[in-house]
């Protein structure tokens, strides 16, 4: 095979190729077999045409296009790999000449990754966050734990207040007809929560168990149901039941109930340790995020459109997935948030942008430095991904093979790739402090 490339405009690169003679004929041959077996001609048994019979009856047009289906995608590809390209779209094949006992001829436009000019990228002495833990922290972290287990009693005299939780019926009324779903019994609400109409929870304030009160409000003018939206409205509301936290002493007893530790200090140094722990890992996310921030700001490319579309597609399904593990679609979602699909498209179009060229950047510097993925790494992270899917009783060796086949060693790749170079810019930007 012969290959000429010729850079274009941007990042557009044409290919002339040449395959040669024998591949063609050997293309030709295959093309026959394939097309005898689909054709019917009188006098002949299905599958038994003769080649020149076949050719005279339908011309050789109809061998030489079904060559070029099979010669064309793996010639490109080949071209491709001699060339050492990365294509981003699909080529423009044109000026396509095949003939028996000839070589094929073709080129190919082809829009490929764009270059980059990397600007520094090593010795930006970027400081890591001190971490720091305060006694404070930690009794504010048990003061939370505290909450989270306290139990709820019911009050048997008094009034409701803020942060109590109420058992009550209602019916709401607009104009004084009966509102459409405007009625509960037993319906249980935490005062303060803002969870009800704005209004309704703080006019319960003070009501005492059996007291009947009538209660008005003003539905929100953004309110997801238009008919209801600014309407004013009036609830007959019937107080049943008080419940009120009872948090416990901050104790060893406490200890032994929330925690596998037997005394409060023990609790105590635990929990220190977790929000030290946190702390550093939400410092060295920060700081990784600074470093490649400073990085990518640095270097200077040309983003392709059409990389920038394919991710803000791929940022739009994302989202469409989260809405619909949440029982969302994205249909009610656009509407309720009075957005188009056009809309949240131009929305991700930044973010996207900056995604890849982030990506460019931080592959631009892994060639730089040589960072590569050794096949023990690739085959140890495929390994731990087939006995996750294999589970107790699969078949580890052969899913490997199924991910091989469906390109997951290409991935962990470029995933180990994509992790050394982030700890290499960790380890040549971070500031020494003193």
């Amino acid at each position: 095979m012969g290959v000429k490339v010729k850079k274009l405009e941007k990042n557009k690169v044409s290919l002339e190729v040449e395959v040669g003679a024998d591949e063609v004929d050997a293309a030709l041959g295959k093309a026959y077999r394939q097309v005898v077996k689909r054709v019917t001609i009188p006098g002949f048994r299905k599958g038994h045409v003769p080649r020149k019979v076949l050719e005279m009856r339908l011309g050789k047009e109809v061998l030489y296009e079904e060559a070029l289906e099979i010669m064309l995608p793996e010639a490109y590809d080949q071209a491709v790999d001699e060339a050492e390209l990365e294509p981003i779209d699909q080529p423009l094949i044109e000026d396509v000449h095949i003939e028996e006992g000839s070589p094929l001829r073709f080129s190919a436009t082809v829009e490929v990754k764009p270059e980059v000019e990397l600007g520094q990228y090593k010795g930006l002495q970027i400081e890591r966050e001190k971490v720091e833990v305060t006694p404070e922290d930690v009794e504010e972290y048990l003061h939370h734990l505290r909450d989270r287990n306290a139990v709820w009693q019911v009050v048997e005299e008094g009034e409701v207040s803020t942060g109590d939780l109420v058992i009550i019926d209602f019916t709401g009324y607009v104009d004084g007809e009966p509102l459409d779903g405007g009625r509960g019994e037993n319906h249980t609400l935490r005062i303060g929560s803002g969870s009800f109409i704005p209004g309704f929870e703080e006019q319960l304030i003070g009501a005492v168990v059996d007291e009947e009160r009538k209660i008005q409000v003003v539905f929100p003018k953004d309110y997801q149901n238009e008919d209801l939206a600014g309407a004013e409205a009036e609830f007959d509301v019937r107080l049943k039941e008080i419940k009120r936290k009872k948090l416990v002493p901050l104790d060893d007893e406490f200890a032994k109930d929330v925690s596998e530790f037997a005394t409060l200090k023990e609790l105590e140094a635990d929990v220190r340790e977790k929000l030290v722990a946190a702390a550093q890992d939400k410092a060295e996310a920060q700081f990784r995020q600074a470093v490649v921030q400073a990085v990518v700001g640095n270097a200077k490319v040309e983003v392709p459109p059409v990389m920038i579309e394919r991710r803000a597609a791929s940022l739009l399904n994302d989202m469409e997935d989260r809405l619909q593990q949440q029982g969302i679609s994205l249909d009610v979602y656009l509407k309720y948030s009075e957005k188009t699909e056009k809309d949240l498209k131009d929305e991700f179009t930044e973010p996207a942008r900056r995604d890849v060229k982030t990506d460019l950047v931080l592959e631009a510097i892994a060639t730089n430095e040589g960072i590569e993925a050794g096949k023990e790494e690739v085959e140890e992270e495929l390994a731990l991904l087939a006995q996750g899917f294999a589970g107790d009783e699969g078949d580890e060796e052969e899913i490997k093979q199924q991910l091989r086949e469906q390109g997951y060693d290409k991935y962990l790749a470029s995933t180990i790739v994509r992790r050394k170079t982030l700890n290499f810019l960790a380890a040549e930007n971070l500031a020494q402090l003193e």
